[in-house]
């Protein structure tokens, strides 16, 4: 009489505990460096923006984009403009364009997560990022709008 090989249920259920084991240990990693890259994206889109924003002001006489009347924010930082801060396509128009696009915040949750909202309240996620244009200390600032934290120090996402 031949006996067929194959595995137990013993066998079978020791191999899926040690699988789900594995697991439990290797998906919260995942997790974690999932959440470290949208931060190190989130840090270098704000090292870009508020660059170009600099250079926008250096450009156009200490004005900030979004400031002059009829040309809003992204228009501003996304088209060439002339000294006066007036979109156009002349020979006067030589400045810009600053950024291809506004970037997206990895953590917004609207649709388009591409949105700045003017003289808002940071942290409210009314939009992706939040720029000041009133005078005041933080008048120039370029910050997120979401209302998260960094996993690791706990530093609000407005506080970069």
């Amino acid at each position: 009489m031949k006996t067929q090989g194959g595995f137990t249920l013993v066998e079978i259920l020791i191999v899926v505990v040690i699988l789900g084991i594995l697991a439990a240990i290797v998906i919260p990693q995942f997790t974690s460096a999932s959440t470290e890259a949208k931060e190190s994206a989130l840090v270098s889109d704000l090292q870009a923006m508020r660059s170009q924003i600099e250079l926008y002001k250096i450009h156009h006489d200490d004005q900030l984009p979004g400031t002059v009347s009829g040309v809003d924010f992204e228009t501003a930082m996304t088209s060439k403009t002339n000294m006066a801060g007036e979109v156009g396509a002349t020979a006067a128009h030589r400045f810009g364009p600053y950024m291809r696009s506004i970037p997206v915040n990895p953590f917004c949750s609207l649709d388009p997560a591409n949105t700045v909202d003017l003289d808002g309240t940071a942290g409210d996620d009314n939009a992706a990022w939040n720029f000041v244009t009133a005078a005041g200390v933080d008048q120039g600032l370029f910050q997120p709008d979401d209302s998260g934290t960094n996993a690791v120090t706990g530093v609000a996402h407005t506080d970069y």
